[in-house]
């Protein structure tokens, strides 16, 4: 027997019980409601009758007392035939009622039995479905746990090559500082030169009046002008004899934090000297100063007012208060917004901010600059020899091909065992001249 669980209290019952049960009370419900029926129809039929028999004792009276007795048999022949038809439909009616309620039994047993198969087999079902559910259900988790192992060995990888970026970005900044070095030891010697020559222009420098006075009176001037403009900077004055620029600006915030540095060089010469501008980028990155500006009397080809030139800002006496006030406001706006990023632990930020600082980009100018340099040297030492060799082939070329002529007129007049005029070794005199090539 199949028996159905309430999802509410879960309290099992059978279906059989409670679908014939219900059936039960509806046909005995049926069953009465017809007895009821029946009874108010015999109930009319009597009253009618009892209607019949006073009319008829009315009409009795009117007549001669010798009906009296025939109205008599003729009222219980009635009253038997009454009897008799009334067992008679109470009989039939109660036969009707019997075949009704067990036909109606029958019919609600088998749409008890129908629902019962439908709903085991709306169970099945619903069975079935719960379970395709929880496969779905256990294929992602799976499917989820594959996708955070996956997310985890892609993590992994962005370490690895971040590690080796790291690794590789330390090494070319190694290499970078030995090329500085290698400048460095460069510009020394360079130094040196140029002491040597300094000594024997003395001289003339003598003559045509102190040049050095004139650029120092200018040194100060822009000291006095940075610090009566800046009293919150540090202005520091670079000793005389010491290698490097001629005074450093340390910039500083209302609160009093350094934001950044901006080197100066002071020039008061006719002309705008050509290597100005990579010593000042020297000094730049020897001092680590963010910015740097030459302020001359004599301007650069094409340039009539301040302005950058690769990489350096070049103005005169008077632009210099302006130059200076705007590079002051950009690199304390720079270090506004780079402070929000600060005091985060990571080395990976740590490396971004180097690579996006100025150092790094410096840096980066000069080991490029030397490359550029260095190939553009090879390059035009590669050309000039090209060219050299090829004139010199050509120049061989044209004594063997005359010596060539000079053997074959003298064997033709003298023969061939007279005189020995070959250049080259027996070997190689049945060989083609030899030819020099390059790449």
């Amino acid at each position: 027997m199949s028996q159905i669980k309430c999802p509410g209290c879960n309290h099992a019952f059978n279906v059989e019980e409670v679908l014939s049960a219900d059936a039960e009370q509806k046909i005995r419900k049926q069953y009465e409601q017809a007895e009821e029926k029946r009874r108010k129809q015999l109930s009319e039929e009597k009253q009618k009758l009892e209607d019949d028999r006073r009319r008829f004792e009315e009409a009795r009276r009117n007549e001669n007392e010798t009906f009296q007795k025939k109205l008599l048999q003729e009222k219980q022949k009635l009253e038997e035939t009454l009897q008799q038809e009334k067992r008679r439909l109470e009989a039939d009616i109660q036969q009707q009622l019997r075949k009704s309620i067990a036909a109606d039994y029958d019919n609600q047993l088998r749409l008890l039995r129908q629902n019962a198969e439908e709903s085991e087999e709306k169970l099945k079902t619903a069975r079935q479905k719960e379970f395709e559910y929880m496969k779905r259900e256990q294929e992602l988790q799976t499917r989820e746990a594959e996708l955070e192992l996956q997310t985890e060995r892609r993590l992994q990888q962005e370490r690895e090559k971040i590690t080796e970026e790291v690794r590789r970005v330390e090494h070319e900044r190694s290499e970078a500082r030995e090329n500085d070095m290698l400048m460095r030891q460069k510009e020394l010697e360079k130094q040196l030169e140029d002491q040597k020559r300094l000594a024997e222009e003395m001289k003339r420098k003598a003559e045509q009046g102190s040049m050095q006075l004139q650029g120092e009176v200018q040194e100060l001037a822009l000291e006095d002008l940075l610090r009566s403009a800046f009293p919150f900077d540090v202005v520091c004055e670079v000793g005389k004899g010491v290698r490097g620029a001629d005074c450093i600006l340390t910039i500083r915030n209302n609160f009093g934090q350094e934001c950044g540095r901006i080197i100066f060089e002071s020039k008061r010469t006719k002309d705008f000297g050509a290597d100005w501008i990579e010593k000042l980028k020297t000094d730049m990155r020897s001092e680590g100063a963010d910015l740097g500006v030459i302020v001359t009397q004599a301007m650069p080809k094409g340039m009539d007012r301040f302005g950058e030139k690769e990489g350096i800002w070049v103005c005169t006496f008077l632009e210099a208060r302006a130059l200076v006030n705007v590079l002051r406001d950009g690199v304390i706006r720079i270090f506004n917004a780079t402070r929000k990023h600060q005091n985060k632990g990571d080395k990976m930020h740590l490396l971004y901010d180097y690579l996006t600082s100025n150092e790094f980009a410096e840096q980066w100018k000069a080991v490029r600059e030397g490359f550029l340099s260095m190939k553009l040297s090879i390059q035009r030492e590669r050309d000039a020899m090209e060219k050299l060799w090829k004139s010199r082939e050509k120049h061989l070329e044209k004594v063997l091909l005359n010596t060539a002529y000079i053997k074959g007129s003298i064997e033709g007049i003298a023969g061939q065992d007279t005189i020995d005029l070959t250049l080259l070794d027996e070997e190689s005199e049945d060989e083609e001249p030899p030819r020099l090539m390059f790449k």
